[in-house]
């Protein structure tokens, strides 16, 4: 039997997968609160409204506090607040990548253990870690994000040993290619590596095409929501769920031998055509 009358807190609802499962827990009759950091990009949404930034303790604090008020307690959090960074390793912008581990993870767990105290004196709860197949699956020119994604899922599998004594479930979600907005915003400041004083110039069109990849024939959001709730609203939580385009494949292809997996994906991204370039470089000078 799943469960009814489910106190539900999501954060990172403006768009995408948090607002398909807010509309989807919503139509089930769960106690939905959707949250964003600005309430003008939820407002339309029909359940209870929350402003919260992940990367905030004090909007952190403050929202718990106002939901738990409000219902009286807290049956399930899911942490789905994120944004993907796309770029080479080697060039990549620091401050974008500590963000994005703020954001992704860090983040992920200040609200995690905002609500942890409640849970366990309820004896009951739910927590919901929004993952990703890359971070099972290592793809070029997505190392900060895939990053991110593997520390979650292993977050959410040591949070699992400790938080069961006291009747809390942690499942973390797996998703393939989902339509969402995720893309436009990986998709930002791609033009550095256009230039002649990247070593990726002679390749930017596959770090663009990198950066679209999710959104390459996606599983619609609202189909993607209806499938993960029930799963994260049956009466025995699952460890993990995965769905969307490919998430059944990238696992599999991860479990390719090392090497294999390499080549693969170097060809898929482009980067064997960096060799040529590579040989060239002996006046190459990066910009300051």
């Amino acid at each position: 039997m799943p469960l009814t009358n489910q106190v539900v807190l999501i954060t990172g609802c403006s768009s995408g997968i948090g607002r398909a499962l807010s509309l989807a827990l919503h139509r089930r009759g769960q106690r939905v609160f959707a949250s964003a950091r600005k309430l003008a990009s939820i407002e339309d949404l029909p359940c209870r409204k929350v402003a919260l930034d992940v990367t905030d303790p004090r909007s952190i604090e403050a929202a718990v506090a106002e939901v738990t008020a409000d219902a009286g307690r807290l049956d399930m959090l899911v942490n789905n607040a994120g944004f993907n960074l796309i770029g080479p390793l080697a060039e990549v912008p620091l401050d974008g990548v500590r963000t994005l581990f703020e954001t992704n993870l860090t983040g992920l767990l200040a609200t995690t253990q905002a609500v942890i105290p409640q849970m366990a004196r309820q004896r009951h709860g739910r927590i919901v870690n929004v993952g990703s197949v890359v971070g099972l699956l290592p793809t070029p020119f997505a190392g900060p994000y895939c990053a991110t994604k593997a520390a979650v899922h292993m977050l959410s599998n040591v949070l699992r040993m400790e938080c069961a004594p006291f009747g809390i479930d942690v499942i973390v979600v797996q998703p393939g290619g989902v339509r969402s907005s995720i893309a436009d915003t990986a998709a930002a400041g791609l033009e550095r590596y256009a230039s002649e004083s990247s070593l990726y110039g002679p390749v930017h069109a596959y770090i663009h095409k990198r950066a679209r990849a999710s959104q390459d024939r996606p599983m619609e959001a609202e189909e993607f929501a209806e499938r993960i709730s029930r799963a994260i609203l049956a009466d025995k939580a699952p460890r993990s769920v995965r769905e969307g385009r490919g998430a059944r494949v990238y696992p599999a292809l991860s479990r390719l031998p090392g090497a294999w997996l390499d080549r693969v994906m170097q060809r898929r991204f482009g980067l064997e055509e960096l060799r040529a370039f590579a040989r060239s470089l002996g006046g190459f000078q990066p910009s300051e």
